[in-house]
């Protein structure tokens, strides 16, 4: 059985990066190959510093960074919060080792990586999630650069995050995608980007979680309930506060309790009001079933759009990002939602609409024919290892 090396980011403390590793993994297998998740460990050497020192030069790389200490900062001023977090992080590496068990030992550095890794797999995998940001470039990982030219170097759904490429990285950027045999992306705007700097025609294709249907899901996933009784899952990534009194305002008219899961992409001091039920002892299980028994779903997160979609929930979509900002990452959200024609679940001033009936019968072909056709980009890139 062909063994195939996966570049993904499995221990990330976010539901979706979990989610969308854990049916790559899946659908690998169930088309007959065996998987291992490469662990790479940085050391200091020459070529580290050769790789890195470009990050600190990055506004992108630095942003993250500096949003990630503020986010720290905040929690640690919160106690209580912060304690709550660290009942979450836990449960999130309690399924990180619970469902990914087929680890590669530690390579140790980049030139040990380059040499343990050519030798061990007969092909390499990255994807999917928003492994090509600007700010990841450095890395030189989830481009997969470290492998060699002579086995097979996949992309799956692996997206930029991003509707556009600085220019100061073009050239890099093109040239970890002219090293891949088969490229495909999750976005419209993905492709467009490759095509605009390669000259090559990118397969876009779906995110992992919805290589399944809602049944195989519960073969995957158990279905039960986190809550007891009818309830709103609001699923909000975003600081926006206005978007926050839209909801209360209809679950008041709705006489719903409004669930939530505060605080897990920065600090948002009005979740400390907004919500009836907070959530923080919870995993991925729980979060896909709180999904599957909400009466509705109101969200601005992309898995928290797929899998109301999965599900057949009443739903509604409300922008993370302002459109007109550089590091908007709407643009997953708006594909998958031109490719399945439901637009009108972004929300446009009135949330009202989210009582409208979704044409389910309509929405399931157009996805099962983008689940065909993606599957079949990953079965024929696949067999080029044999």
């Amino acid at each position: 059985m062909k063994k195939i090396g996966l570049s993904v980011c499995y221990d990330t403390k976010n539901f979706g990066s979990q989610l969308q590793v854990l049916a790559t993994i899946k659908k690998i297998e169930e088309l007959g190959y065996e998987t291992e998740i490469i662990r790479y460990k940085k050391k200091l050497s020459i070529t580290f510093f050769k790789q890195t020192l470009p990050r600190f030069f990055n506004p992108y790389f630095i942003k993250s960074k500096m949003k990630g200490i503020k986010k720290k900062k905040a929690f640690k001023e919160h106690q209580d919060i912060y304690e709550n977090i660290k009942i979450r992080n836990k449960r999130f590496q309690e399924f990180a080792r619970a469902n990914f068990t087929k680890l590669s030992k530690e390579y140790m550095g980049w030139d040990g990586l380059k040499k343990e890794a050519s030798v061990a797999y007969d092909a390499f995998l990255c994807g999917s999630d928003q492994l090509w940001l600007p700010s990841n470039l450095g890395s030189h990982f989830y481009t997969l650069e470290f492998a060699p030219k002579n086995k097979q170097k996949i992309s799956y759904a692996t997206s930029f995050g991003v509707g556009q490429i600085p220019w100061y990285q073009k050239n890099g950027t093109k040239k970890y995608l002219n090293r891949l045999d088969s490229i495909s992306t999750r976005e419209i705007k993905g492709a467009e980007i490759i095509k605009g700097l390669t000259n090559r025609d990118a397969k876009v294709v779906c995110d992992p979680t919805l290589l399944f249907n809602c049944e195989e899901w519960k073969n995957i996933i158990a279905d039960f309930n986190v809550i007891n009784n009818k309830y709103l899952f609001c699923y909000f990534l975003g600081s926006n506060e206005e978007h926050r009194k839209i909801v209360n305002e209809f679950a008041k008219r709705k006489n719903l309790k409004i669930v939530t899961i505060p605080f897990l992409d920065n600090y948002v001091e009005i979740d400390n009001e907004f919500g009836d039920i907070k959530l923080y002892d919870v995993d991925t299980n729980d979060f896909v079933n709180l999904i599957r028994n909400a009466e509705y779903v109101i969200t601005d997160s992309f898995h928290g759009t797929v899998f109301s979609i999965i599900n057949h929930k009443k739903f509604m979509i409300f922008n993370r990002f302002a459109s007109t900002s550089k590091d908007s990452r709407n643009s997953r959200i708006e594909s998958l939602c031109k490719m399945l024609e439901i637009e009108d679940r972004r929300y446009n001033d009135d949330i009202n609409k989210i009582e409208q009936d979704i044409n389910y019968e309509s929405v399931e072909k157009l996805l099962n024919n983008f689940r065909t056709e993606s599957i079949k980009y990953l079965e024929e890139s696949l067999k080029k290892v044999d």
